[in-house]
């Protein structure tokens, strides 16, 4: 039986850690639960999508969140892809039985 397993791209429109005004940040979030700034990766949301194409994924749907005020934009983009097979466990091979030849 195929399984999958899922991520989550997040895009961010956020004030600017210095008096630049506002930054567009991308958050990566795996299916192990890591969290990881991918935002030097691009500066668009194809660029990330393209590149996690590149690595298999598989985009499902995108959403966004229009509860937020103002300047504030939230977008997300699920994704999934086949999860690899985890392999079978090794047989324990038993030694064959000797007879002692009398």
């Amino acid at each position: 039986m195929l399984k999958w397993e899922y991520a989550l791209l997040v895009r961010r429109r956020q004030a600017a850690a210095t008096d630049a005004g506002w930054e567009i940040v991308f958050i990566w979030y795996g299916p192990d639960g890591s969290m990881i700034d991918v935002t030097p990766y691009g500066d668009t949301a194809l660029a990330h999508l393209n590149r996690a194409g590149d690595q298999g994924w598989e985009l499902v749907s995108m959403s966004e969140d229009p509860s937020l005020p103002g300047n504030a934009e939230l977008h997300r983009y699920h994704l999934k892809r086949p999860k690899p097979a985890s392999p079978q466990p090794r047989q324990r091979m038993r030694p064959a039985r000797r007879t002692l030849s009398t």
